[in-house]
Parts: C-alpha cells; sequence; structure tokens
C-alpha cells in the first residue's frame, strides 16, 4: 500500500513551515540585531555561492527520487555516491567564495569557513530525496529538528558568546546535523539495500538532465554575487537578504505540494494537481497580503536600518506567488512524465520530454534576469549612499521577467491537466485576504507605536497579525464550503481518523 498521503504530507509540512515561520524570524532576529549590514550581507553572499557549489547535487538526487517512488532500491548507492560528490562540492566553493572575497568587501576568512556547510547540505538533500520518494511527510520532520536546534544554537553562538557571523555559521552546520540524523533515522529502511553500480552508470549517462535543470536555479541565486561583485559591496545584498525573509513568506505554502510530485510518479492520477492548487492559493493569497500589509514593521524588527526596503518587500512578495505556482506546475508535469522509465530512451526521447522543456524556459527565463541585473549595475550610476533603489530595480527585474514564464507553464498545463480552478472560490479567498489585512493595516497605521525595544516591539506586532490572520481564517468558514471541509480534514488527521488516500 501506497505510503504516499498528499493531503497529510501536504497539511503536515505546512504546520511545520507555519511553526518556521516563528522560528525563522527568531533565528534573523537574533542575526540581524547582532551582526551589521555588511556582516549580514556577508551571510546572503554565502547562501549565493553555496548554490555553485552544489550544482552537481541533483545528478543523484533528481533521479534516486523517481526510482525509489516507483519501488527500486537506489536509496544506499544514492546515499553514498552523494557522500562522495561532497568532497567536489567543498572544493568548487573553496575557490569561488576565494575569488569573490577577493573582489568584494567580504570577510574572506568567513566565506572560507562557510565550506563546511556544503556537504551538511549534500547530505541532507540526499535523504530528503530519498524520504520524498517514499515518505514525504518525513522531511518535514526533519525540517523541524532543523529549525528546532538553530535557535538555542544560534542564542548560545552568537547572542552570548558573540560570535558574529563565525557563530552564525556554526549554529546552521548544527541545525544541518539535526536534521542529517532525523532524516537517517527514518530512511534507514530505504539505506539496507546493495550498492548497485548499475544505478551509478544510469546517473551519470543522464547527468546532463539534472544539471541543466539546475543552472537556472544557478543563475537566479547567482544575483547577490554579481551584486557584490560588480558594486564592491555586500551592503545591497543586506537589504535584498531582508526584504526577502518577509516578502518570501508565500514560498511556505510550496510545503503543502509536498506529497504531490511523489503521487503524480506513483499513480500518473492528474486529479490531484487541482485539488492541490486551490488548498495552496487558500494560504497562498493571505500570506502575501499579510507580507505586504506588514512589510515596514517587519522589517523595523529586524534592524530598523532596513526599514527602507519596504517597497522591495511588496515586489518580492508578489514575484513569490508567481514562483510558488510556477514550481508546483512545473512538478506535476515532471510528475506525469514516463519516460526515463523507458530502457530504450535515446537522447531525442529526453529532448522532446516534460523533463527538458520547462528548464530551457527556465534558463530563458533567468537568463534575461541576470542580464537585466547585470546591465542595471553597469549601466546606472550606482550611489553608495542610497543603496535602496538600486535594490528596488533589482527586485522589479524579477517580478517583470516572471510574468511571461507563469502565462506559458498555466497554459501548458492546461493541456495536460484537468484545471478547474473554480473562480468564484478564490474571489472568496481573495475578498477575506483583502478585509482582514486591510483591517489590519488600518489598525497599526493608527495604533502601532514603533519601539526600539525589540520585546515590546514584537508583541504588539504579533497582536495586529493575529487579528489579520483570525478575521481571514473566520470570514472563509463563513463564507466557503471548502474550508470547512480543510478545517473538518485537519481535525480527523490529529484525532487519528483520516482514512489514507
Amino acid at each position: 500500500m501506497s505510503n504516499i498521503r498528499v493531503t497529510y504530507s501536504g497539511l503536515l509540512s505546512l504546520s511545520i513551515r507555519f511553526f518556521s515561520v516563528f522560528t525563522g524570524l527568531a533565528f534573523t532576529l537574533i542575526v540581524t540585531r547582532q551582526l551589521t549590514p555588511e556582516e549580514f550581507g556577508t551571510w546572503g553572499l554565502i547562501s549565493g555561492i553555496i548554490i555553485y557549489a552544489i550544482i552537481i547535487n541533483p545528478v543523484i538526487n533528481y533521479w534516486s527520487t523517481r526510482e525509489i517512488a516507483r519501488g527500486q532500491e537506489s536509496g544506499k548507492t544514492a546515499f553514498l555516491s552523494n557522500g562522495v560528490f561532497s568532497a567536489g562540492g567543498m572544493l568548487v566553493y573553496i575557490i569561488i567564495a576565494y575569488f569573490v572575497g577577493l573582489q568584494s568587501d567580504a570577510e574572506l576568512d568567513v566565506l572560507l569557513l562557510a565550506s563546511i556547510l556544503v556537504p551538511v547540505i549534500f547530505i541532507n538533500d540526499s535523504l530528503s530525496a530519498i524520504n520524498t520518494a517514499w515518505k514525504p511527510h518525513v522531511v518535514s520532520y526533519g525540517f523541524l529538528g532543523f529549525e528546532i536546534i538553530k535557535i538555542p544554537a544560534g542564542l548560545m553562538l552568537v547572542y552570548f558568546l558573540q560570535l558574529g557571523i563565525e557563530g552564525t555559521i556554526y549554529a546552521s552546520f548544527l541545525a544541518y546535523l539535526a536534521s542529517v540524523g532525523i532524516q537517517i533515522f527514518f530512511a534507514k529502511e530505504k539505506l539496507k539495500g546493495d550498492f548497485d553500480f548499475k544505478y551509478i552508470k544510469k546517473w551519470f549517462r543522464l547527468f546532463w538532465l539534472p544539471v541543466y535543470r539546475g543552472i537556472p536555479s544557478l543563475l537566479s541565486l547567482s544575483d547577490v554575487v554579481v551584486f557584490s561583485l560588480i558594486t564592491g559591496t555586500v551592503v545591497g545584498v543586506a537589504y535584498y537578504t531582508a526584504a526577502k525573509t518577509v516578502g518570501y513568506l508565500v514560498n511556505y505554502t510550496r510545503s503543502f505540494t509536498t506529497g504531490l510530485y511523489p503521487k503524480l510518479l506513483e499513480s500518473g492520477k492528474t486529479e490531484y494537481l487541482q485539488e492541490t492548487i486551490i488548498h495552496l492559493l487558500y494560504f497562498a493569497l493571505p500570506l502575501i497580503a499579510l507580507s505586504i500589509s506588514i512589510s515596514k514593521p517587519a522589517l523595523f524588527v529586524l534592524n530598523p536600518i532596513y526599514e527602507i526596503a519596504s517597497p522591495v518587500v511588496i515586489i518580492l512578495s508578489i514575484r513569490s506567488l508567481l514562483t510558488t505556482l510556477n514550481l508546483t506546475f512545473f512538478e506535476a508535469l515532471q510528475g506525469i512524465e514516463k519516460v526515463d522509465i523507458k530502457e530504450t530512451a535515446t537522447f531525442r526521447d529526453y529532448i522532446k520530454s516534460k523533463l527538458i522543456l520547462f528548464p530551457s524556459f527556465q534558463l530563458l527565463r533567468h537568463g534575461i534576469y541576470f542580464g537585466g541585473l547585470v546591465l542595471l549595475l553597469v549601466f546606472i550610476e550606482f550611489d553608495e549612499e542610497n543603496q535602496i533603489e538600486i535594490v528596488i530595480y533589482w527586485a522589479l527585474i524579477g517580478l517583470i521577467v516572471e510574468i511571461p514564464l507563469f502565462t506559458y507553464i498555466l497554459n501548458l498545463v492546461r493541456k495536460n491537466f484537468v484545471l478547474k480552478l473554480e473562480t468564484l472560490t478564490l474571489l472568496k479567498y481573495a475578498f477575506a485576504s483583502t478585509v482582514s489585512f486591510g483591517l489590519m493595516y488600518i489598525l497599526m497605521e493608527k495604533y502601532l507605536i514603533y519601539e526600539n525595544k525589540i520585546f515590546k516591539f514584537l508583541p504588539d506586532l504579533l497582536i495586529f497579525i493575529s487579528i489579520g490572520l483570525g478575521g481571514y481564517l473566520t470570514i472563509t468558514y463563513l463564507i466557503d464550503n471548502r474550508t470547512k471541509i480543510l478545517v473538518k480534514a485537519i481535525i480527523n488527521e490529529i484525532t487519528g481518523k483520516y482514512s489514507k488516500k
């Protein structure tokens, strides 16, 4: 019987992701309140460099998920092979970090220290790929462990011991170790098989496909590296990273789709997509309204220095919604593609498949984004004293590029799936979001006092957020039958009466 339960996995993952909003906020507060803008910008730069080091990670993980979901025992081979690959990834990181450190005002020693994150990311991603294939909810357990550990680690290393950005790196390392330990425990059944070179031969024969798929992400996350190299400073990266912390709240709803991809691989039934999208938008629409409404006070919480980046939050939140939908559609199309089942599939077959079509458009999209950012930084006069204007333009480029891709992928999905999004239902969600968070914004503007003392200001802000979220849940429950059904499903899951799908 299948271990994959789409609704259960989605609700569990989403619940943990919402919990991580608070743990993530706590960790970010520890970091942003203790680090200078230059140090926080360096932290954002590290994330941009790491993506280069892990570009070879999907060579194994991409195929192991598809194989294990279809009953093949490639888990042990994938896990051990990724351990070897991580050494190469670490070397790549060190080389790039050394070059970037020489060309920017980021501390070279700090960039090099962050290389310790590469192997644990490799191992964690390998285990996530294995668990996603047969028990996708387990990935959420690992993420929960990561979130729980990083708070006390951050407090001890960054706040009490005053280790600065080095403490931030060590805290993240310990949090990844926690996730790895949890995921190994649950993945042990899939790690008992034999090490089989036939899988390695297949992965190397088809390595180009997952690497090709990873190039667009490499380009999109290279923006922080490009910005720091061309401008010679990481302060703009700090503004952008702070804005992403608030503007990317919508990204948490991606977790609701955790079980969709393996379920489509396993069953091929296309009806799962429509329900998943409607449920996703139920959570996404209020989150985008929340991000926009609290853009100014949320940045003030992180550090009053970043308050001027509130326009960037608004732009990034809209882009994040489109990106979330694009990635969900992308996973769905991959889930119904069966070209890799055929032993005789040729290079031409793969080129024509859905496994390669969307990454090609992703590459085009990110190429335009990357090129637009380079032109912006090269030809527009850079004012080091007022970097926020450049950061706003940076965010706008990303949003503008995202729109035509969304239009294309939506049309492609409609050709392969029965997708009726129930306009009336979505209008109800939009109405409830506008009313509840509009009211919250009005109340904040009138009554919220901006206190520099974080333990005074943050509780006040959370009260207003609770009003907005509570209003949305109440309104949708009263006017939407789907919400009543969803609430009942959640209650049944908690009480253990939910029947397996």
